[in-house]
C-alpha cells in the first residue's frame, strides 16, 4: 500500500483540513498519515478559534514519519505562523521526499486572510520550490502576483509569474470565475487545461482540501502529473456534485461518494 502524508491544520467539523485528506488518502487506496500544524475550532458556519502547534511540535511529528515509514506523497496545507514554515522547510530538505504538492491556504472562503504579509512572504520563498506542484485558487493567486484575475489569459499571465517565482508546476483553479470553472496546469513551457461543469451548490466546504489530496493521492500511486490532475478533478466534481448538506452553513464534499455507490448505498 502506498502512504501518504499531510501537514496541515485540523478541523473539527471533520470537512476540511488534516480530516479532509485523510479521507481523500483513505478514498484512493492511499494509508494516510498527519502531521498537525494547527487546531481550529470551526464547523460549517465558520473558523472560532486557532491553536498553533509549536515549532517543536512540528519538527517531532516529522522526523517520527519519516524515520519510521516511507512517504509517497505529501501534501502541504494550512501553514499559519513563519516558525511553521520554516520547520516544514528545513524538514523536507532533509528528508527529500518525492510528490509534494502545496496547497497555499492564503484566503478563506469569506475573503479572510489567513497570512500576515510577512508568512505570506515565507511561504512563497521557503515551500514554493520544494513543491512538485502549487494549487492556489484565484484569490490565493491574486494574492501571490499582486494582480487582478478576472478571466483566463489572466489566469494564464498569474500562473506563468507564479513559475517566475520558483513553482515547477502551476494547477490555478478557476472556480471562483464567474461564467467559467476551468483550471488551468502550467509546467513552465506549455498549458493544459481542465474544464467541469459548475455545480449548483453551497456545499463546497474542504474543496481545495480535497483536491490537492487527490493530487497527491495519485501521484503516490505513479501517475503522471498530467493524469494525477485529471483525475483528481473529476473526483471532486463527483464529490461536489454529491456533496452532504450537513450544519447550518456550508455543508463537506462527499469524501466516499465513489465507494457508497459500489456498496449500493446513497447519501
Amino acid at each position: 500500500m502506498k502512504k501518504a502524508l499531510t501537514i496541515a491544520g485540523s478541523d473539527s467539523s471533520g470537512g476540511a483540513g488534516i480530516q479532509a485528506d485523510l479521507k481523500t488518502f483513505s478514498a484512493h487506496g492511499i494509508f494516510g498519515m498527519s502531521v498537525i500544524t494547527a487546531v481550529t475550532a470551526q464547523n460549517t458556519q465558520g473558523v472560532f478559534a486557532v491553536q498553533d502547534i509549536s515549532r517543536e511540535v512540528i519538527a517531532a511529528q516529522i522526523k517520527a514519519i519519516f524515520e519510521d515509514i516511507e512517504v509517497d506523497g505529501l501534501k502541504i496545507g494550512m501553514v499559519s505562523q513563519i516558525s511553521t514554515i520554516e520547520v516544514i522547510a528545513e524538514s523536507l530538505k532533509n528528508y527529500s521526499p518525492q510528490n509534494i504538492v502545496l496547497d497555499p491556504v492564503m484566503v478563506s472562503k469569506s475573503g479572510y486572510h489567513l497570512l500576515n504579509p510577512e508568512a505570506e512572504v515565507t511561504l512563497i520563498r521557503k515551500l514554493l520550490p520544494l513543491a512538485t506542484i502549487v494549487t492556489p485558487n484565484i484569490p490565493e493567486a491574486e494574492v501571490m502576483t499582486k494582480m487582478s484575475i478576472r478571466n483566463l489569459p489572466e489566469m494564464e499571465e498569474a500562473a506563468t509569474i507564479i513559475c517566475q517565482m520558483g513553482a515547477k508546476n502551476v494547477l490555478l483553479k478557476g472556480g471562483h470565475l464567474e461564467d467559467d470553472s476551468t483550471d488551468i496546469l502550467y509546467n513552465g513551457q506549455d498549458f493544459k487545461y481542465y474544464a467541469s461543469k459548475r455545480i449548483a451548490t453551497k456545499n463546497t466546504h474542504g474543496t481545495g482540501c480535497t483536491l490537492s489530496s487527490a493530487i497527491t493521492s495519485n501521484l503516490a500511486l505513479g501517475y503522471s502529473l498530467d493524469e494525477a490532475v485529471s483525475q483528481a478533478k473529476e473526483y471532486i466534481t463527483a464529490a461536489i456534485e454529491h456533496s452532504l448538506d450537513i450544519g447550518k452553513g456550508v455543508g463537506p464534499t462527499h469524501h466516499f461518494y465513489e465507494l457508497y455507490k459500489k456498496a449500493g448505498m446513497t447519501n
